[in-house]
C-alpha cells in the first residue's frame, strides 16, 4: 500500500514557504504548525532553513505519529504537541518561549480524516457518525444528531453549513431518530438527500456535502477555536514574523481577514491631523486579498481548489 505521508501533497506549499521565509532566515528562529497534520508544510519549511527550531501542534494523535515519521530527519529540530491550536500561547509559556517568527494555520478537515472511513468525515463511505478530529473527546457528530434541538440542528446547519433546507433537513432527522438512532454516515447521508426537494438533488454535488461540513464544525468547534487562535497567535509574533493562514471555505476565510484586517488597520480618530502612534497597524497584509492555487495545482490536486491563502507580517508591537 502507498504511504500516506509520502502521497500527501500540500496545498500551496511553494507559495506558502515563500511567504513565510523572510521571517525564518534569522539564527534562533522559531515557527509553530498549529495544524501539523502529515507534516508536509513543516517538512519544506525545516529543509529550507537548517536553524529552524518547529513546534508542530496537532488534536489528532494519529496525524502527529505520522508526522513523526515524516520528519524523522529533523527530530532534533521539532517539537510536537498534542494539543488544539487556540492553545499556542500555553504551549509556547510552558517551554519559555516568549515570541515566534512565523505561524502556520492550515485549516479544516485532513486528507487521511477524510480517507479513513471509520473517521466518520466522508459521506462517501458507511461508517460510524464520528467526525471527531480528536478521538479522545467525548462527543461526536452521532451525538449532536440524535441529542440536539430542531433548532439547534436548523441553527448549525444554516450557520456552518449554509445550507438553505436547514429547517427541512433538522425536521427529518428529528423524526427518523424518533424511530431510530441515526448512527453511521450513509444513514443520514440517504436521510438528507430526501429531506431536500428532487430538483436540488440533481445540481451542485452531493446534498448530503453543506450537513456534514456543518456537523463536523460544530463536533470540533472549528470556527470558535479559529476565532480565538487568531488574535493569541499574532500576539505571539516577533516584530517581522508573519503568519499564514490556509482557509477551506469562506466561514473559515471571513473570520481570517475579518482578524488580519483589522490590525492591520490605522485606527487613529479620523479628526485629527496626525497619525497617534500607538494607533498605527500592527500587522502588513502580504497577500492581495486571498490567494489560490493555481490552475494546474488544482487540476493535480482537486481538494486544493478551494483553498484560500493569507498572509500577514507583524510590523509593530502594541
Amino acid at each position: 500500500m502507498e504511504d500516506v505521508e509520502a502521497a500527501h501533497v500540500p496545498v500551496m506549499l511553494d507559495r506558502t514557504v515563500e511567504l513565510l521565509s523572510p521571517s525564518l532566515s534569522a539564527p534562533g528562529a522559531v515557527a509553530v504548525d498549529g495544524t501539523l497534520g502529515l507534516g508536509g508544510h513543516a517538512e519544506a519549511l525545516l529543509e529550507a532553513h537548517p536553524d529552524l527550531r518547529l513546534i508542530g501542534v496537532d488534536r489528532d494523535a494519529a496525524a502527529l505519529d505520522r508526522s513523526r515519521r515524516r520528519l524523522a530527519p529533523f527530530a532534533d529540530r521539532v517539537d510536537y504537541a498534542h494539543a488544539v491550536y487556540d492553545d499556542i500561547p500555553a504551549l509556547l509559556d510552558t517551554r519559555g518561549i516568549a515570541e515566534v517568527q512565523a505561524v502556520l494555520l492550515d485549516l479544516g478537515v485532513s486528507s487521511p480524516q477524510l480517507d479513513e472511513a471509520e473517521r466518520g468525515f466522508a459521506y462517501s463511505h458507511d461508517a460510524p457518525l464520528d467526525m471527531r478530529m480528536d478521538r479522545t473527546q467525548d462527543s461526536d457528530a452521532a451525538d449532536v444528531v440524535n441529542t440536539y434541538s430542531a433548532a439547534d440542528l436548523t441553527r448549525i446547519l444554516r450557520e456552518y453549513g449554509e445550507e438553505r433546507f436547514a429547517a427541512r433537513i433538522a425536521q427529518a432527522v428529528v423524526r427518523e431518530r424518533g424511530r431510530r438512532p441515526i448512527r453511521s454516515t450513509r444513514h443520514l447521508a440517504d436521510l438528507v438527500r430526501e429531506a431536500i426537494p428532487a430538483a436540488t438533488r440533481r445540481t451542485g454535488g452531493n446534498p448530503a456535502k453543506r450537513t456534514f461540513q456543518a456537523l463536523r464544525i460544530e463536533v470540533n468547534a472549528e470556527l470558535a477555536i479559529l476565532e480565538r487562535a487568531l488574535p493569541a497567535a499574532i500576539a505571539r509574533l516577533a516584530v517581522g514574523g508573519r503568519i499564514a493562514v490556509l482557509s477551506y471555505h469562506s466561514l473559515e476565510d471571513r473570520r481570517t481577514k475579518r482578524a488580519l484586517t483589522r490590525l492591520a488597520t490605522d485606527t487613529t480618530p479620523p479628526d485629527l491631523p496626525i497619525p497617534l502612534p500607538d494607533r498605527q497597524p500592527e500587522l502588513r497584509i502580504l497577500t492581495r486579498g486571498a490567494e489560490t492555487p493555481a490552475r494546474d495545482e488544482s487540476d493535480r490536486n482537486p481538494r486544493a481548489a478551494s483553498a484560500r491563502l493569507r498572509v500577514a507580517e507583524r510590523v509593530r508591537r502594541r
